[in-house]
Formats: structure tokens, C-alpha cells, sequence
């Protein structure tokens, strides 16, 4: 059941792509980023689809990614591929709205929902997205910060190509858009420290030991009360906190929890 979740998950994100695409983008000869706004120079300035450069561009960093990131997640980015190069070919580009700055902003969100999307349930959309991640595996930034960096080069392409710079900054502020988008729905690299104080320590441990995330056991004792507790405390993901809200509330309801946004962490942690 999970997995068909998922599955639904990447397949709705490939129709937001698509339709941030063919109904926003590609009417304006705007770029999004990545692969895809490579894709979309192509097809401006030649005779080829970018349907078909979207998977051809797509087809070698998903090989790569095969090795790097993994089956499962490399698997979900290739139904994602797949779904949205069928899905940029069966719906019409069509002119939703005639103004730029409309349209750079909702193509943007669209595209940012649906790479978020394609992420939050173990995928991506496939390019730049599996770059970012290699990048974001072994460094800790956010994704949607990475992607619009490598963007840069294919905004300053579309600028030179086109003479036209209008086209370029609406595609950077498309980009930059999708990016931020991208960050609120994948927030795997937000880290919080979460401070339990519980009288049901060993039951919560079983528990929280199976996230995986390492858990550290303090003694305390109450200033007004003196009664004594322990007190665990764990850093983890905002991805994860539901799961963990969730195992503390059904172990023990009348826990103390304490939640704290992390800066940052030294150390061992583990990212994914």
C-alpha cells in the first residue's frame, strides 16, 4: 500500500510538472530549470520535442544516479521521467494567461509542488534533482538551494541565445520560485532536538531506536516536585517529527516534549 502511494505521489507530481510545462512555461518560451529548461532551449531553437529531450537528457544522470543514490530512489525518479515526457506530449500547450510575470510565478509553483511532491515520497523529477541530491547526500544544504545555483548557467544561455533578457529574468524568477516551493514540501534537511521528559522511559527507547536516530538518556528530577524522570533528547528531521509525535503520544500521553529548530549538527547523523 505504501509503495502505490508513492507511486501516486510521483504521478501527481509529473502532472503539476507538466502542467506548470505546457500551460505556463512553454507558451512564454520560458525556461524552468535543469534538464528540463535545457530541454526547453533545445526545443525552442530546433525542430526537436521537449518531450523527447526531456528523456534523452534525462536517461544518462538516471544511470548515474542508479549507482549513487540507490534502486528505490532512482526507481521512483525513472516513473517520474517517464510520466511526465508522456504527459508534456498529451497535453496541449495551450495560453492560460498573457502575462509574463503570471505566468513565470504559477508555472514556478506548479513545478515547485511537483518536484516536492516527487521528493517527499522517496523520488524526484530525474536532471539537476538527482545532481542535488548526490550533492545533498554528502553535503548538508538544502535542495532547492543547490538546484538554483546549478540553474544559473541555463538562464545566462536563454538570455544570450533569445537577445531577449525579459525572457531570462522571468525564467530566473521561475526557477527561483520552484526552488523555494520545493524547500516548504521537502524539509528533510530542517533538523530539530527534541527534548522528552517521560516516566515511561523504556517503552518510548524500543521505540524511538527503530526511526533509526540516536537517543541520549539524562537524569532529572522535578525543581517543585522532586519527582525523578529521565529526560531523552534527539536531534531528527522535520520529515520525521510526525512519525516521533506520534510515538510519544501514543506511549505516553502526559510526556513533557520540548521542540527545538537545530542550527546545525557536528558529529554522526545520519541524513537519510
Amino acid at each position: 500500500m505504501k509503495s502505490a502511494w508513492n507511486c501516486f505521489g510521483i504521478i501527481l507530481g509529473a502532472v503539476a510538472i507538466a502542467c506548470g510545462f505546457n500551460l505556463f512555461l512553454i507558451p512564454h518560451h520560458l525556461l524552468s530549470g535543469g534538464v528540463s529548461g535545457i530541454s526547453m532551449l533545445i526545443g525552442y531553437f530546433s525542430d526537436f520535442s521537449v518531450s523527447l529531450m526531456y528523456f534523452a537528457l534525462n536517461l544518462p544522470i538516471l544511470i548515474l544516479g542508479w549507482f549513487k543514490l540507490g534502486k528505490r530512489f532512482i526507481g521512483y525518479s525513472m516513473l517520474s521521467v517517464i510520466m511526465t515526457t508522456w504527459l508534456i506530449t498529451v497535453i496541449p500547450v495551450k495560453l492560460i494567461v498573457t502575462d509574463l510575470l503570471l505566468a513565470c510565478v504559477f508555472g514556478g509553483v506548479l513545478v515547485g509542488i511537483g518536484v516536492g511532491i516527487s521528493f517527499r515520497v522517496g523520488g524526484s523529477s530525474g536532471g539537476f534533482d538527482i545532481v542535488g541530491s548526490i550533492i545533498t547526500k554528502y553535503r548538508d544544504f538544502p535542495v532547492g538551494n543547490v538546484l538554483v545555483g546549478m540553474n544559473a548557467i541555463v538562464v545566462l544561455a536563454v538570455g544570450y541565445l533569445s537577445d531577449d533578457w525579459n525572457i531570462a529574468l522571468a525564467s530566473m524568477a521561475s526557477i527561483y520560485i520552484s526552488g523555494k516551493v520545493l524547500d516548504l514540501i521537502h524539509i528533510s534537511h530542517v533538523k530539530v532536538t527534541v527534548f522528552i521528559v517521560t516516566s515511561k522511559t523504556e517503552q518510548l527507547l524500543v521505540q524511538l531506536l527503530e526511526i533509526p536516530r540516536g537517543v541520549t538518556k539524562i537524569k532529572t528530577e522535578g525543581a517543585f516536585s522532586h519527582e525523578e524522570k529521565d529526560m531523552l533528547m534527539t536531534v531528527t528531521t522535520r520529515y520525521d517529527l510526525a512519525e516521533l509525535r506520534r510515538i510519544i503520544k501514543n506511549t505516553d500521553p502526559h510526556a513533557f516534549v520540548n521542540i527545538v529548530e537545530t542550527v546545525g549538527v557536528m558529529g554522526s547523523f545520519r541524513k537519510r
